[in-house]
């Protein structure tokens, strides 16, 4: 994951993402994952793989942003590093060769769970494309909640310690690099301190979300308030705002929204585009069958005969009024409130993608009262600091 800074000047940010599910199989079976549908035997070949990347390259005028991101996921992509490098060597040699616009603006992109980071052909990959890769390992928090959710499908055992040892050197390649952090149900007791633990083994950017789906049980909502509080008490006590980020607090959160001025769709479903092992194109991976619980996938085409623009055209359409509940249409915390397209579509009454779903509502709320104490608390104490001056 790229800080702030370089993705604002990388291209403006506008880039293409264009994603390579690579596997479906991972080492992990962690209680919070929506891939439902995981396994060992669905596997990207090279022959697909290749005929993907002619596709998008050989359509320079309908892939015109001016940047892109390959990025690749699986399950567990670094499963299949030695594809991986072979596709990314073959994009760098196909930009080069068709002097495509973007030779030089490209970023190859993983989420991974960080436990084979430090293998050989990973090192070799991460040393040959560093100037143009953004890696995110995923670790959870305190070895307590880490080993909650995240544990081996075959044996059940914990994987805090597989991953946490590979951390530093992570961070010795990539030290503006975050983490992502997911809470469920069960882990809210563990938010406060799991962000500092992440915040001592010297990982400066935690992006850290609540679960889309309906999990939520009475009284989570109070119990995520009082922990954002204490973290946000840690955080200003201890100074941590000047050098650290939560993605729980932002000063942009909680206002209200208009359906004009203020009406862009949360996600870039539509706007990016998979492909599976089979060589068919979602419009994000949130929509492969292996995402979903009680829809059937929506594919808006393949290598062989391209986008079927109309399976497509609804996305291209989507915002955020057209989607919305009249109560969160007139919310008068709407703005920070997210919303996952595919986990809208699964949850959904019909198979329809302007159903948004609203599991997460409470949760929000919860989170925009503890950020507005974090944020009265920090201005009145950098208030009091420049009285002293």
């Amino acid at each position: 994951m790229e800080n702030s800074k370089e993705k604002s000047s990388w291209k403006s940010g506008m880039a293409k993402n264009i994603t390579f599910i690579v596997t479906k199989d991972c080492q992990l079976a962690c209680k919070y994952c929506y891939l439902v549908g995981k396994n060992s035997k669905e596997r990207m070949s090279w022959e697909v793989a290749k005929q993907a990347v002619d596709y998008v390259l050989c359509r320079e005028d309908e892939f015109s942003e001016e940047s892109v991101i390959w990025d690749f996921i699986g399950g567990e992509p670094f499963l299949e590093i030695g594809l991986i490098d072979r596709i990314c060597d073959y994009i760098k040699v196909e930009l080069f060769k068709r002097n495509h616009h973007w030779f030089d603006a490209y970023r190859f992109s993983f989420s991974t769970n960080g436990i084979n980071y430090h293998e050989e052909k990973v090192q070799q990959f991460i040393l040959k494309n560093k100037e143009h890769l953004s890696i995110g390992v995923t670790i959870d928090g305190t070895e307590l909640k880490h080993d909650l959710n995240r544990m081996y499908k075959a044996s059940g055992r914990g994987s805090y310690k597989d991953v946490v040892r590979n951390i530093p050197l992570w961070l010795s390649q990539f030290p503006n690099a975050g983490t992502k952090v997911t809470i469920s149900s069960a882990d809210i007791p563990y938010i406060k301190e799991s962000v500092l633990h992440l915040y001592s083994l010297g990982i400066h950017e935690v992006n850290i979300n609540c679960v889309f789906e309906d999990v939520w049980k009475s009284e989570d909502d109070v119990l995520f308030e009082e922990q954002l509080m204490m973290l946000a008490d840690a955080i200003i006590d201890n100074g941590y705002y000047r050098d650290y980020s939560c993605s729980f607090f932002g000063e942009h959160l909680g206002k209200p929204l208009d359906c004009k001025l203020q009406n862009q769709n949360w996600c870039g479903a539509g706007m990016m585009l998979a492909v599976d092992a089979m060589g068919n194109f979602y419009p994000c991976t949130r929509f492969a069958q292996y995402s979903l619980r009680n829809k059937k996938a929506w594919i808006i085409g393949n290598i062989h005969d391209g986008i079927d623009k109309n399976k497509l055209r609804p996305f291209l359409t989507l915002d955020r009024c057209t989607q919305s509940t009249k109560e969160c249409i007139d919310c008068e915390v709407a703005s920070g409130c997210a919303w996952c397209q595919g986990e809208n579509y699964d949850a959904a009454d019909t198979p329809t993608i302007y159903q948004r779903s609203t599991a997460i509502c409470k949760m929000h709320k919860a989170r925009v009262r503890a950020n507005n104490y974090y944020w009265n608390r920090l201005f009145r104490k950098l208030e009091s600091e420049d009285g002293q001056c």
